[in-house]
């Protein structure tokens, strides 16, 4: 899809090395705000998503999910009251910062002090900058592979935050604890969760998506507080290629379908 110049994001550079002070590290943090905002007094729900380096950059080495094309194409089509911002991975760091617990490979996962991050400064940093609907009914996460794996972490341990997940391929390969969580999990305040796998991955990911939606649907098995849809490509890869394709439809499943 090409961008519809009239309805592309305003693409804002929030920083290029915003300080992460429970992790010593700093990053590049940007919005996508409505082609329309600075002519609106609107306030607007907000997505964050993980992996910024991948999200709209022409040169990304490995494709791109081209959401400020995919984003314009909503706008279009009425769906443009959303803000997103976007979070550059940690480059050789990306793995243990996805990474939710202790891994014998991987060693001490630093994704809990990733999402003290989330919720402790960015979070309330946007909310103070952008003209956003705060609440976590308002407030969505996503990510793929890792970056959705951390996504679903924050979903399962954050609920008081982000009550909208979009999860692409995670890697719960990884974080096999993740399913234990899965089962155990019964939310007191509703959830939408938007998980999509490809069934050309790794031998691993589309399986486990099954696995982890059987163990929610164990624990819960009245989907109480879960409003859960679950895609299958059984030709997708595990690239940006196919999450390109799949951004769309999650964001109109999570934010537009009233």
């Amino acid at each position: 899809m090409e961008v519809i110049s009239g309805f592309a994001p305003i693409i804002t550079i929030i920083e290029e090395a915003y300080q992460i002070p429970q992790l010593g590290r700093n990053r590049r943090i940007s919005a996508l705000l409505p082609y329309n905002y600075h002519e609106s007094n609107k306030s607007y729900p907000v997505l964050y998503l993980n992996d910024g380096q991948n999200l709209f950059n022409e040169n990304a080495p490995f494709g791109n999910w081209a959401i400020d094309k995919e984003l314009a194409t909503l706008a279009e089509a009425g769906h443009s009251e959303i803000i997103v911002i976007t979070i550059d991975h940690g480059g050789e760091d990306r793995i243990t910062e996805y990474l939710p617990y202790f891994n014998p490979k991987f060693g001490k996962g630093e994704g809990v002090l990733y999402l003290k991050f989330l919720h402790e400064t960015l979070i309330p940093y946007v909310n103070k900058t952008f003209r956003t609907i705060p609440d976590r009914e308002n407030t969505g996460i996503g990510g793929s592979s890792m970056g959705g794996l951390i996504s679903l972490f924050a979903g399962l341990n954050q609920q008081q935050v982000f009550s909208k997940l979009l999860i692409f391929s995670p890697s719960l390969w990884i974080a096999p604890k993740m399913f234990q969580q899965a089962e155990n999990f019964s939310p007191n305040l509703p959830m939408h969760m938007y998980i999509y796998s490809g069934g050309k991955e790794s031998a691993n990911h589309l399986p486990n998506v099954l696995r982890f939606k059987n163990r929610l649907l164990r624990g819960n098995p009245e989907y109480h507080n879960i409003d859960l849809r679950v895609e299958l490509n059984p030709y997708g890869t595990h690239s940006e290629f196919y999450w390109r394709h799949e951004f769309p439809k999650a964001v109109y499943w999570l934010y537009f379908n009233k």
